[in-house]
């Protein structure tokens, strides 16, 4: 696509200057970017055509970012349920603010439209209301943003109560502020399905059909936030049965599509939903397994992130963020057939850094899908990670190493035990080995004498069993132990 008039702003330029204004102000074609899948169900659970959708997004300088954003735009539009007929890009210093692209690229964009027949326009950006309208007159189709697009796939995927009203609620606070001049595109939701041939951007869990304003959206969200908020005692009260059993707690973060489900599956014996699309998980899983030695603890799978995670979804998703900043121990799982794995990281982290207290909490890199990574991007990672440890959650290759390697990172039972457990009491003993950790056993004529650390509930039962006989009980006496080796009695 070539200048025009409206946006040259000088046309008496030499050859290699119209090159460069040819690339500062065109809209240039995203290469191979295009819907190619032919089974509707790899996508999507609908039978309903595809919605028809050309990309659009724009840069400053780095074209190849830009590109590499638009292709994560272009599997987030296909997890919705899209057909991607094209992805352009406009280099520009910052978004217009009427029509975002400038109004001579929107001309452009709407001979696009026409030519691909396309349904629908979706912005790599978060677009304002006024950009929206106006973009929208120009070319002649709905047009939406990457949030609406992800806000969208949360509708589809979500399935636990709690998890529909978080959508829910994340969905409204998205439209409160646009509700004017959305029309017949955004008036009503679908009930997670298309309804009317609307398609993205129009489905959502709630009531179908409502005729949303800004006081009934205001109504619901405090009636979703005082459910949500019902709920989280009875959510508080599983964790706090978790900690209360001296279980600790490990949780599996990355990116969408990292392989968190798989690998929650591949070390618990779980059969999680495991599927190839964005966001497949949204409503955390939690399990209990063993470590090699075999030690309790539980193995939390939550939802994954992606750049620019709308901040609605960040505050809505208060639970599976929850299981994280609770953790003893947190994998961040990398995807290493990820073209760009450290843009990914960085994503993860920025997230992560919005929850309260996660620093503190010890985290091990565990890079996932080595046998599908190409050579070079696998010596990146490893110049990234040098202490990650490479897994395959479909073969199994490198799980047996993250076991040793999470028993290791797992926080050791804070109370230190030398007693004889006697044979009728091999319920305490089974304790030890799930809760605690063994240093040493000895058999002996009327029971088992341990020595090993505990968690303090479990210490506090030892110590009742031992008072009854206290000859039961050699060196030191229980009490809490520094690391050091020290004794507070």
């Amino acid at each position: 696509m070539g200048l025009n008039e409206t946006d040259s702003p000088n046309l008496g330029v030499t050859g290699e200057q119209a090159a460069r204004w040819e690339d500062r102000y065109a809209l240039g074609r995203v290469e191979s970017l295009g819907s190619k899948v032919d089974d509707i169900s790899e996508v999507e659970y609908r039978e309903v055509r595809l919605e028809r959708v050309i990309l659009v997004g724009i840069y400053q300088s780095d074209r190849d970012e830009a590109e590499r954003s638009l292709r994560e735009l272009a599997a987030l539009a296909e997890t919705a349920g899209a057909q991607v007929l094209a992805g352009l890009t406009q280099r520009r210093d910052k978004p217009d603010s009427a029509t975002f692209l400038g109004a001579g690229k929107a001309r452009e964009l709407r001979a696009e439209v026409a030519t691909l027949e396309a349904d629908t326009v979706i912005v790599d950006d978060e677009l304002a209301p006024s950009q929206r309208r106006a973009l929208e007159d120009v070319v002649k189709v709905k047009v939406i943003d990457r949030t609406a697009v992800i806000l969208d796939i949360f509708a589809t995927h979500a399935t636990s109560r709690e998890g529909k009203a978080q959508v829910e609620l994340a969905q409204l606070e998205y439209l409160l502020p646009r509700l004017r001049g959305w029309g017949e595109s955004m008036s009503r939701q679908a009930g997670g399905r298309a309804a009317g041939g609307e398609g993205i951007g129009s489905r959502g869990p709630g009531e179908t059909k409502i005729e949303l304003d800004r006081r009934r959206i205001r109504t619901r969200m405090a009636r979703l936030r005082r459910l949500l908020k019902e709920m989280a005692p009875s959510r508080e009260a599983k964790r706090a049965a978790r900690r209360s059993g001296g279980i600790p707690a490990v949780a599996i973060v990355g990116y969408t599509n990292a392989g968190k489900s798989s690998l929650l599956n591949r070390l618990t014996g779980a059969d999680v939903l495991v599927h190839n699309a964005l966001f497949a998980t949204l409503d955390p899983s939690v399990r209990k397994t063993l470590t090699p030695s075999g030690r309790a603890y539980t193995l939390a799978d939550t939802v994954g992130f992606v750049r620019r995670l709308p901040t609605e979804l960040v505050e809505a998703f208060r639970s599976t963020l929850e299981e994280t900043a609770m953790a003893d121990l947190i994998l961040h799982v990398v995807d290493a057939t990820n073209p760009d794995p450290s843009g990914e990281i960085e994503a993860v982290n920025e997230t992560l850094d919005a929850i309260e207290g996660i620093r503190k909490i010890p985290v091990v890199m565990v890079i996932n899908k080595i046998d599908a990574a190409l050579a070079p991007t696998l010596a990146l990672l490893r110049r990234l990670i040098p202490n990650g440890v490479e897994i395959s959650a479909a073969s199994g290759a490198g799980i047996e190493e993250l076991k040793a390697i999470i028993e290791e990172r797992l926080p050791s039972p804070a109370q230190h035990v030398r007693v004889l457990v006697k044979w009728e009491n091999l319920g305490l003993l089974e304790r030890i080995y799930r809760e605690g950790r063994l240093e040493s056993r000895e058999t002996r004529e009327d029971g088992t004498f341990v020595d090993a650390w505990v968690p303090p509930a479990l210490g506090a039962k030892l110590l009742d069993q031992a008072l009854e006989s206290p000859a039961r009980v050699e060196g030191p006496q229980f009490g809490e132990h520094t690391q050091n080796g020290g004794l507070d009695e």
